[in-house]
Formats: structure tokens, C-alpha cells, sequence
């Protein structure tokens, strides 16, 4: 029987990635494709580099883009780690152009949303019940808001206020390591962050995303929150993952 595939392209503010993906493992199939996010990351630049990326593998069907910024129905509304330029623009109809093809056959959604998109549909089917939150650890944090499985699109819990300030300028990988703090420290702060959470949303389950999600063990156990919370299995193919699961979908913000 032949594997269900798709193609995801993941765009961060460092890097743009892509790749073909076997939609019934949820596994990239080959070596993903990453070339260097283009500065300035203005949307010309950005959707060439897609376009490159999709046009290297000879994929001619559906594409789904992540993009770092709030997206509906293809048009994007913020712009995190690229270029403020973005602001509603229409991601959809631009990277269909580059691509010569329909509107139609683009998905572009969040990136957080397409990673939990991926952890959820892959992920152990206990963890698809009920109120699940993926929060991406990494330069700030992403989340994505899962009720029965289905995605509540555009959340942007990282930027929650915690204390008088904007949670993921405290609770943030990036602020980890810009402020050399050890693992117990910044749980400290991850854990104040969770609870801020918690107050207001009361999940059955967070799991933890992002490059930081590699050493779980270092820091997961550290934790002092009621949620119980499980490091993410795909790591830095969720997005590329989510992104090709939300084209075969079709599904729109």
C-alpha cells in the first residue's frame, strides 16, 4: 500500500525548512531541505526561498507553510522573527504565485499550531483528550490550544502578562541562555509561567516543545505545576510535519 504523502515547509526566523512527508507515519521521507532565512525576510524573499525548497523535491501538490505569526484564512496578522512587512499580507496567494499554482492548493498557518498539529496526531492518543496546550520553548513561546484534538487556531499564550511582564520575555529559552541561568532557575520561571497559565485555562495536558524539548529530562522534572507536562516526540520536524498534515486537510485560519 502506498504511504499518504504531503509537503510541509516550516519558516523561522533563522532558517527555512522542507521537506516531503509520509502522512500515515508522520515522518519526513529523505533529508529535509534548510536554507538560511533571507535578510531582509521581506515576503518576495521568504516565498522564494519556498518556492526553491518545493521546486528541489519536484512535489507538485498541495504545500503547507508555517509562518511565524498569527494567520487567517491566508493572511497573516503579525509578524514574529521576520519582517514587519508581512502585516497582512496574503501569504496563500503569494506563495501560490511563486509556485505557479492555486490559492487553493497552499495551507499557511502558525507555526506553534502547526507543531501541535503534528504532536497531537502522532503523538500517544491519550494525550489527544480533552484540553491539550503545546508551548514552544525557544527565542519566545509559541502555543497552540487543542479541545478533543481539535485546534483552536492563533492562541498567543506566550504573551500572557506574568507578574507585570510579557511571559515570554521571562520564560523563554532564549532568555535562558542570554542571562547563563542554570536549569533550576529557569524552571523557576517556566513553572511561573505554567501556573499564570493554569489560573485561566486549566489544561489536562501540556506538552513542551522547541529545541529545549531535547534535554527534557534536565529541566521537565524540575517543574512545580498541577498540569502534567511531556516533552514533544517530534522535535524540529513538527512543523514541517504539521504544516504537510494541514495541506492534506485543507485546513483554513
Amino acid at each position: 500500500m502506498t504511504a499518504s504523502r504531503g509537503f510541509g515547509v516550516d519558516v523561522g526566523g533563522s532558517g527555512i525548512k522542507g521537506c516531503i512527508v509520509d502522512l500515515d507515519q508522520g515522518q519526513l521521507v529523505g533529508e529535509r531541505i534548510r536554507i538560511p532565512t533571507p535578510q531582509p525576510s521581506t515576503p518576495d524573499a521568504v516565498a522564494a526561498v519556498v518556492a526553491q525548497i518545493v521546486q528541489d523535491f519536484e512535489w507538485d501538490g498541495p504545500v503547507g507553510v508555517t509562518l511565524p505569526a498569527v494567520v487567517k484564512k491566508g493572511t497573516a496578522y503579525t509578524a514574529a522573527n521576520i519582517d514587519k512587512s508581512w502585516l497582512y499580507t496574503d501569504a496563500a496567494a503569494l506563495f501560490g504565485d511563486k509556485l505557479g499554482r492555486g490559492a487553493e492548493q497552499i495551507v499557511v498557518l502558525n507555526d506553534a499550531d502547526a507543531a501541535g498539529l503534528a504532536e497531537v496526531a502522532y503523538g500517544n492518543e491519550q494525550d489527544q483528550k480533552g484540553v491539550v496546550v503545546l508551548l514552544t520553548f525557544g527565542t519566545g513561546i509559541g502555543s497552540a490550544l487543542f479541545v478533543d484534538g481539535k485546534l483552536m487556531p492563533n492562541t498567543e499564550f506566550g504573551h500572557i502578562e506574568v507578574d507585570g511582564h510579557d511571559a515570554e520575555t521571562r520564560a523563554a529559552a532564549s532568555v535562558k541562555d542570554d542571562k547563563d541561568l542554570s536549569w533550576d532557575d529557569w524552571a523557576k520561571r517556566v513553572s511561573r509561567y505554567v501556573n499564570a497559565l493554569e489560573n485561566v485555562l486549566w489544561p489536562d495536558l501540556i506538552i513542551a516543545g522547541g529545541g529545549v524539548s531535547k534535554k527534557a529530562d534536565k529541566w521537565l522534572p524540575l517543574l512545580d505545576v498541577r498540569t502534567r507536562v511531556v516533552a514533544a516526540e517530534l522535535r524540529n520536524d513538527a512543523g514541517i510535519v504539521g504544516a504537510a498534515l494541514a495541506a492534506q486537510r485543507g485546513i483554513e485560519h
